[in-house]
Formats: structure tokens, sequence, C-alpha cells
């Protein structure tokens, strides 16, 4: 099994732009969609990452959505936490929503399986780099574009749904998704009204967004989940929205037909979407399931075409038949720790815990699935200062301690070292602690692992729990835990997906981090339009996080694992996580 570092690549180009020469003061950008359903690939993005989590029930309402027909059945995760597009933090409930719903930029087929973006319910785009710094989009939306009950799509609803994004109220873990957007900050600390955000429905047709800086990855965030348009009229005084498929009205290319819960979300063709006529399958379930052998046995018997999950001692067996796939993923696997934690408030025990960890072992032994051993938090593949064509973002910023297996006795020696500085040679006196994950196979054996070694090199005492998805994610962001298994994939190719997730009182700062020199690195990159100086900045921010703070304890950068019938074709895939379906078709 390949140990050495797997650069992974991530396509960020949008489809015919056309740079135009500045008018006034600024430089202006225009974006133009190519013609409507060109091919029948053009289709529809550190959210933590789908797991499988929740029980599978009630095939009968679904059994025509197997593996017969015009149909296709796949299964990413259990009971997702939400489908709410502003609420939603996993990658499985992003995969569903990529298919429910369309944003300003869309992901499309390159022809050869992989996902660029590409003007979505926008056709088109015009960017102007004004003289005080701030950047100006105007976007032209699409004519036909309408929502699943048949009302158009307007302007006013995306003004609406980002609004409805950054509104402290709202409680979106993604609101800093557009925190570069003029005004976000004010609103964000409630200092200003969610109406005064930078973005505004000129007529119809026509939206206005200003940013309070040039942001490089702006387009990929037009593109992703939290930004999908919502209608105000349905969303309103209804908390339940997303559970009635009378009220779960979206604007994508399918639908949603029925929901059996902990069972299956059984979907079809949107026949109000632009590009209708070109979708591939009538129907696409989602079958619910946290059992690896159960999905693996569905997928033999024919139930599923497609699966991410494999019981771990399967999947040597898989790889070598080269029925399981293994893909490029730009994400990270590490155990967080909560610094509020009575414990784990002390970086010494933090630092000695990673340090303990074999991450060779877990990666051989364990998840087994060409995973690379992580040597700092910012994966492989996240472009650094130079692009896609220099060195990415790791290889620049170096190791943070080291994963050869020679070393591995040396890194424990010192993990001792630390926590007999911190108060507890050997391990003596030091208190049980719980290390919790979510259901599944593969999290329990990387668990049982972690517990050994812990164990073993610190003589201290770790007790394990799990929680069903749903419950976990909660648990997790309220900070109800000492150790959790955590993992992030890139919502965007930039190492500010993985970095700006830890500032103060982020929505995704599980591990309830807080320092103000972190925050300050973070507000430098954001605050610069230069490559090489927003990277300083973020490298810097990286050093607090991980050899300073010892926040997170990195296991390995993930690779994507899946398996899909011999039969389909035309999925495409993008290295944030998100798996499109909607232009299948069996050959």
């Amino acid at each position: 099994m390949r140990k050495t570092k797997k650069l992974l690549s991530l396509a960020l180009a949008s489809t015919m732009v056309l740079s135009l020469a500045a008018c006034g003061g600024g430089s202006t950008d225009t974006t133009t969609a190519a013609p409507e359903a060109t091919t029948a690939a053009e289709a529809d993005a550190g959210s933590t990452e789908a797991t499988t989590a929740a029980g599978a029930e009630g095939e009968s309402a679904a059994e025509e959505t197997t593996s017969n027909g015009n149909n296709i059945a796949v299964c990413l995760a259990s009971e997702p936490q939400t489908i709410d597009p502003a609420l939603n933090s996993a990658v499985d409930g992003a995969v569903m929503l990529n298919h429910f719903f369309e944003g300003l930029v869309k992901w499309v087929d390159d022809g050869e399986g992989n996902a660029i973006t590409a003007p979505g319910q926008a056709e088109s785009w015009e960017k102007v780099n004004n003289d005080d710094g701030t950047v100006t989009y105007t976007l032209k939306l699409r004519d036909g574009i309408k929502w699943s009950d048949g009302k158009d799509v307007t302007a006013g609803d995306f003004e609406y749904s980002w609004k409805r994004l950054a509104n402290p109220e709202t409680a979106a873990d993604y609101c800093y998704m557009i925190d570069m957007v003029q005004n976000y900050a004010g609103i964000a600390n409630s200092e200003a009204d969610p109406d005064t955000l930078g973005i505004k429905a000129i007529d119809d047709k026509t939206l206005e967004i200003v940013l309070s800086y040039d942001c490089p990855y702006f387009e990929e965030i037009m593109a992703f989940p939290a930004t999908f348009p919502v209608r105000q009229d349905i969303v309103e005084g209804n908390d339940e929205w997303t559970y009635d498929v009378a009220t779960y009205v979206s604007n994508g290319p399918y639908k949603m037909k029925e929901w059996s819960h902990n069972a299956y979300i059984l979907t079809e063709k949107n026949e109000n979407y632009y590009d209708y006529a070109n979708l591939g399958p009538d129907t696409i379930r989602f079958t619910l399931l946290d059992d690896a052998n159960a999905m693996l046995a569905a997928y033999k018997s024919g139930e599923l075409d497609f699966i991410e999950e494999l019981p771990p001692d399967e999947m040597a067996n898989y790889l070598a038949s080269g029925e399981l796939i293994v893909a490029d993923y730009i994400g990270t696997y590490y155990v967080c720790f909560n610094v509020e934690d009575e414990i784990f408030s002390d970086p010494l025990i933090r630092k000695a815990f990673s340090l303990a960890i074999d991450r060779n072992y877990i990666v051989d032994n364990v998840s087994q699935a060409g995973e690379v051993p992580a040597t700092g938090y910012v994966p492989a593949g996240v472009n650094d200062a130079a692009g896609p064509s220099g060195d990415d973002f790791r290889t620049v910023g170096g190791e943070y301690y080291s994963v050869a297996e020679a070393d591995y006795e040396k890194n424990c020696e010192e993990a001792r070292a630390l926590l007999a500085e911190a108060g507890y040679p050997n391990g003596e006196g030091f208190p049980t602690v719980e290390y919790m994950y979510n259901t599944n196979d593969k999290h329990k054996a990387i668990g049982e692992a972690l517990q050994n070694m812990w164990q073993e090199q610190l003589g201290v005492t770790v007790n394990l729990s799990n929680q069903d998805w749903n419950v976990f994610l909660e648990s997790r962001k309220q900070g109800d835990y000492q150790i959790a298994r955590n993992g992030w994939i890139a919502d965007y190719n930039d190492p500010c997906s993985f970095l700006d997730m830890w500032y103060t009182g982020g929505g995704n700062n599980d591990a309830q981090y807080s320092n103000k020199d972190y925050d300050a690195k973070i507000d430098a990159a954001k605050a610069t339009a230069v490559a090489e100086d927003r990277m300083k900045a973020f490298h810097e921010a990286e050093d607090i996080l991980i050899e300073q703070d010892n926040v997170l304890a990195p296991v390995y950068f993930y690779t994507q694992p899946y398996m899909i019938k011999d039969d389909i074709e035309g999925m495409y895939y993008t290295p944030l996580g998100y798996f499109f379906f909607g232009y299948t078709s069996r050959k």
C-alpha cells in the first residue's frame, strides 16, 4: 500500500471567463454561461465529513428504486442532521443539497468525471474591483429558472437567503462562509441589522453583491450549499419545513418525493428545472444506513448502486480486486480536544496525546484506503501562494512532527516527558477520560487503536463512547465531550477553509478554542488580496493552532473510497467530497 505523499488536485476554473479592460477606476471580469444543456453532464461544497450513522427500515415504499430501470439507489450516510441549506454542515447533507438545490454557481462534469465550477442559476456576472478595495459582483439570473412548485426564482430569493444565513438568529454554523460580503462583521456581532448585508436585488433578474475585499475563492462560495436559495414564504415561521414534502420546495434538478426517516430519502426529477430534459435517473434514493456490513450486503444484492463505506476488514480485499475505487479527497481526519475541559485545557497534555498516536499503524492496519499520515492540519492538495502550479500549502508549511516509523518511539518519549511536566509521570494520577465517536465500524476501530496507544504509551485510561451521527454532531458542537473524533473536508481550495473555523466563536469551532493572536492572523489573511501575504498569515495561524497550542491531533489526510456498479456511467465528483448522480445512466 502506497505511503508516499499524494498530491490532490481540484479544478477551480469557471467556463468561458472573459477579462475586460477597466472602466473608470476598477478592473472588470465578466463570466457568461455556456448554452444550456450542451451536454448531459451539465448539472448542478470543511464541512464536517460525511460518515455513516443511523439504521434502515421501511423498504416497501421505495422498492421500485433499487437497481431496476432508470433509477439509482445510493448510500452516503444515515439520517442527516438537517437538509436546510443554511444549517447543514456535513458532507452527506451537502451531496443531497446539491441535488435538491442550485446556487448562483454550480459544479459540472469536465467530461472526465471531475467537477468544475460553471454558471448555475446565474447565467453571467461582472466583477469590478473598486478604488476603495471593495469588489462588486453584478449577476444576471438565467431565464426560466423556477422553484419545484413552479414559481419563478428571483434575485430577491438570493438576497433573502444570504441575509438569513448571516443573521445570528438563524444560528448557522456556516454563517462565516460569507464573511467577505460587506457589513457581515457588524451583523455577526449583532451591531448591525442583517438587512445591511452587501447583497441587493436590483430587479428580479439582477443581483448585486459587494465584497469588502477581493476574495480569491468567491466563485466557489457561490456554489457552496449554505448560499443556496430558499423561499421566504416557505421558511418563515415554519421550523419543520424541511420534513414535509409539501413544503420542501427546492430549485435544483431533483425534488423530494418521500422521506422515511432512518430509512431513505426518495427524490425524483424536478420537472421545473431548466435542464430537465438532460437529467438521468427518474429517481435517486438516498438510503440511510450506519452499518457498513449492511451497506456492503445491500450493494452485493443489487439494492444499492453506490456505497462509500465498507467494513474495515473488507477494505484490502476490495482494493485488491479493483472493485473499490480510491479518489482524491481534500480533508483531514483528526482528534479534537475540548480546550475548556479541566484536563484538556492544558496544551502539554494535548501535545502528549497527539505525539503518542501511531499514525502509520492506523492508515496501514485500520483505515486501509491509501490515506496519508498527517504531518499537520491543512492537508496536501490545498493551494499555496503559487496556486495549482506550485508547491501546496502542506509542502510549504512542512511537518509539525515526524511520522517516520523509526521516529515513533522518540515521539512517545517526548509525550511521556510532557505528561510528567503536566504533573502525571507515567500517567500516575491521570483521571479516566472519554473519547467520543459517531456510530461507525471504522471510527470504532480507530478509537480502539487510539485507546490502546494512549494506554500503552502514556499509562492513561481512556473509555470509548459512541452516538448516532446527528446526536454526535450536536454534542460535539456544544462541547459536551473531552476528546472526540473529528474531520474536515475543504469547502473550497484555500487554507482559509481549514483555518478560519477555529476563530473565536466560529460556528464549527468544536474545540471551543479562543486565542486573540490566532484571530489576528486570520484577520490579517482576510484583509489582503496579496497571495504571499495571505499565505504567510495562514502559515503563522497554523503554527499557533498546532505547534503552539496543540488544539487538534491530526491523524491522516483523507482519500475517498467508493464502489459503484459497472453499469452506471456519468457520475462525477469533486475532491471536496461531492458526488453528483443527476446525469447518470445505465449502460
